[in-house]
């Protein structure tokens, strides 16, 4: 079948900088794109790059779509190349959305509840003492399990925060430490020895060191309680694939909207029983629900998505996607 093909770019902001240890992000820009069928049915999906992350850039998915002919195959969606692995999330989501719709189906799963297999969401605090005063509001909101960037500011600042943060969130509360990449292997053991003393709390460090230092990642994850996520190590099928081959059975974040084309991380995760933690790149409510179905089909350990992010954006969805076309 033959597709009408249409595009539109976005920005939302920030209610303030994201700060992690690549830099300070104000803006998130993304692409909507929208297929249309021979009958007038229409599936919307999203390109949502994060070059720094290792996906394309969004100049290059712009580009992309810029050259495609404003009529497309599904064969043409299923042969966009692996370089683009958030264009193949966007153009297959929404293929998948408009099939779903051609067959009068509801497999869909927008959000966590009583139908999808995952109980609660991961709210995303902010970075350094900013954190101690957050979280409070969330747990009010529901939020049971926080993750708070790390890396970002001097270690012994950040780890007197630690300190309290920890001592003042409850019981049954569980934190995700973030490094994005930003530590140093002494910097990383220093962190775990204190994690350690909070294991009942603690659920993992994501991503300590540099994607290079796969072998010293390994390594730490053997030599402490506290467990160790990747995430920029494994940030597409690629990725995903080659760290599993050189031994890793440790936790592993998965961002669908960046990793690549939802067929081959479906035939991934079912051929390997990962621990997966899914993610969010901070995409809009189109492209959350199709991370979130994939989610909800592919995560077996019970764990928390990380998709709380909604709280970090001023403007509401519903008042620009109206208005897209």
């Amino acid at each position: 079948m033959i597709y009408k093909f249409e595009f539109r770019l976005i920005a939302r902001k920030f209610l303030r900088s994201l700060i992690t240890s690549h830099g300070n992000w104000d803006i998130r820009e993304s692409i909507i794109i929208r297929l249309i069928d021979d009958v007038g049915r229409v599936g919307f999906g999203e390109i949502a790059p994060l070059s720094w992350f290792g996906s394309e850039t969004l100049a290059q998915a712009l580009d992309f779509c810029y050259q495609l002919p404003q009529e497309i195959t599904a064969k043409a969606i299923f042969t966009i190349p692996d370089d683009l692995p958030a264009c193949q999330f966007g153009f297959e989501s929404a293929l998948a959305e408009l099939e779903t719709r051609e067959t009068g189906e509801n497999n869909q799963c927008p959000m966590p509840n009583a139908q999808c297999p995952m109980p609660h969401y991961s709210a995303l605090l902010p970075a350094k003492e900013a954190a101690l005063n957050a979280w409070q509001n969330l747990w009010k909101e529901g939020y049971r399990t926080f993750k708070w960037k790390i890396g970002v500011d001097a270690i012994a600042q950040e780890l007197a925060i630690f300190d309290l943060l920890i001592r003042s969130l409850p019981d049954t509360a569980k934190l995700r430490l973030d490094a994005n990449g930003g530590l140093s292997y002494s910097e990383a053991q220093l962190w775990l020895e204190n994690c350690d003393e909070f294991s009942e709390k603690i659920e993992f460090i994501e991503q300590p060191l540099a994607v290079t230092e796969f072998a010293r990642m390994l390594q730490l994850s053997q030599m402490y309680k506290t467990a160790i996520a990747l995430d920029e190590s494994v940030a597409t099928i690629a990725q995903l694939n080659a760290a599993y081959q050189q031994g890793w059975r440790g936790i592993f974040v998965i961002k669908p909207a960046i990793a690549g084309s939802p067929s081959k991380l479906r035939q991934f995760c079912k051929q390997h029983n990962i621990d997966a933690v899914f993610s969010s790149v901070f995409e809009t409510v189109i492209g959350r629900k199709a991370a979130l179905q994939l989610a909800a089909e592919l995560s077996h350990h019970n764990r928390a998505v990380g998709f709380g992010t909604n709280h970090w954006f001023e403007q509401q969805e519903d008042t620009w996607l109206e208005s897209l076309w």
